[in-house]
């Protein structure tokens, strides 16, 4: 049920670009459950879905909360491709989840509020490091590898990914 912590620190092993999506919803209006709900309902859906295609392109995701009105999805992709895939696939989800998101937007009079934001991030501008934990974020999407195998600081594992990224 608990994931078990890897001792010590450990590092993603992620390779190459890092395709990090981010999107949610804020509840403008507690009062109106009839607006935001089917929109709250929406995730676990597409979630489930993408869980059981491998070849969809999801490597993992974590859902967080900013507050009792915000509520967002952390998600690692393999590539922008496979996301826009995704997003554009009429027989996935995703865009009857969208169709029924715009309708209510529509008739909502601003009781939900949506968004997301996408970020291709190359080797060389992301680091990492996870104290005594168990997988988490990029590591928990992409595997786990002892610290040493990058480097020991901060600065070694990002000047290591630069010069990996120029050959």
């Amino acid at each position: 049920m608990f994931a078990k912590p890897n001792p010590g620190r450990t590092t993603a092993a992620a390779e190459g670009d890092v395709v990090l999506f981010l999107l949610g919803m804020r509840i403008n209006h507690f009062w109106a459950v009839h607006r935001w709900l089917p929109v709250a309902v929406s995730m676990p859906g597409m979630l489930r879905e993408l869980s059981r295609d491998k070849e969809s392109g999801l490597l993992g995701c974590q859902m967080l909360s900013g507050s009792p009105r915000t509520y967002y999805l952390v998600q690692y992709w393999e590539s922008k491709e496979k996301l826009l895939a995704y997003a554009a696939a009429p027989d996935r989800r995703h865009r009857r989840a969208w169709a029924m998101i715009n309708r209510v937007e529509q008739k909502s009079g601003q009781h939900v509020g949506i968004w997301h934001e996408t970020y291709i991030v190359p080797p060389g501008s992301y680091e990492t490091i996870y104290g005594d934990m168990p997988p988490y974020g990029l590591a928990a999407a992409t595997g786990v590898l002892p610290i040493e195998r990058r480097g020991a600081t901060a600065r070694e594992r990002l000047e290591r990914a630069g010069r990996e990224r120029e050959k």
